[in-house]
């Protein structure tokens, strides 16, 4: 014998399924839900196999979501070092946009892959610069976004062999904040330090905290629209050099959004 509550409500169930496809694919074809194209750009065939392994360490999916880059975007990928987040920038921006590649003098020896990745055209819209940060002679509003990834203690870095020159933290921020178009978005990855120790640990074990950075970005006209967790690592007790084992990979790191005003 036939139930026919129950046909009846399986049919119901089936008509509301397929109004959603349909709706989604009505989405779909008007522009208003799109694919993922971080996930295409982290896909795309020729990246070098070093940075297929770093993604497993850096999850840039999860991280470069918050910025919300898009197609014809001009981006600064600042002290780039290799230019391993340039590469997926460009794919990001595509054809019609453009990545600032920016490192020091310091950066460009240390960037290893760098002369390989950029190689006879190969990123044709990113654009590698060496520049003294204390004077990028970045054009005004000019950019839509900026990254930096574990480098932001690199500023108040002081290095007594005299290979790091001495930088001006503040005008490096505030530079960034005018090469920004109105309400462009920065984005800020580093290794946690302690609570209270602000800028001191970042000579020593290569960290900075979180809370300094946030009152440090505010004070140059930023504000706070985006955190995320995606690279949080609570066993770290934030006491050991960041860029050696056995941190390597497993420092606590905050990642922020900051949006100029």
């Amino acid at each position: 014998m036939i139930n026919l509550h129950f046909f009846s409500r399986a049919v119901q169930v089936n008509q509301r399924a397929l109004r959603a496809v349909l709706l989604l694919a009505a989405l779909q074809l008007a522009g208003i839900v799109r694919a993922d194209n971080i996930d295409a750009a982290l896909a795309h065939p020729g990246r070098p196999a070093a940075d297929l392994k770093r993604d497993t360490l850096d999850h840039p999916a999860e991280v470069l979501r918050l910025l919300g880059v898009k197609p014809g975007m001009t981006v600064a990928d600042v002290l780039a070092g290799d230019g391993y987040y340039s590469e997926i920038l460009s794919y990001l921006v595509g054809p019609t946009g453009h990545v600032l590649l920016i490192n020091n003098s310091a950066f460009d020896k240390w960037g290893e892959g760098r002369d390989a990745r950029l190689a006879d055209n190969r990123l044709p819209n990113v654009q590698h610069e060496t520049v003294d940060l204390n004077a990028m002679a970045l054009a005004p509003h000019s950019l839509d976004a900026v990254l930096l990834i574990k480098v932001y203690h690199d500023l108040y870095w002081v290095d007594p062999s005299g290979t790091w020159p001495k930088i001006d933290v503040g005008s490096v921020l505030d530079q960034l904040a005018a090469a920004l178009k109105p309400h462009g978005v920065l984005l800020l990855v580093d290794h946690s330090a302690r609570k209270g120790h602000g800028s001191s640990d970042a000579t020593t074990l290569h960290r900075i905290e979180e809370d300094f950075a946030i009152k440090d970005f505010k004070s140059h006209g930023f504000t706070v629209v985006a955190k995320s967790d995606a690279l949080r690592m609570p066993l770290d007790q934030r006491d050991q050099i960041s860029y050696k084992q056995p941190m390597l990979g497993k420092t606590d790191r905050f990642v922020l959004v900051l949006r100029k005003k």
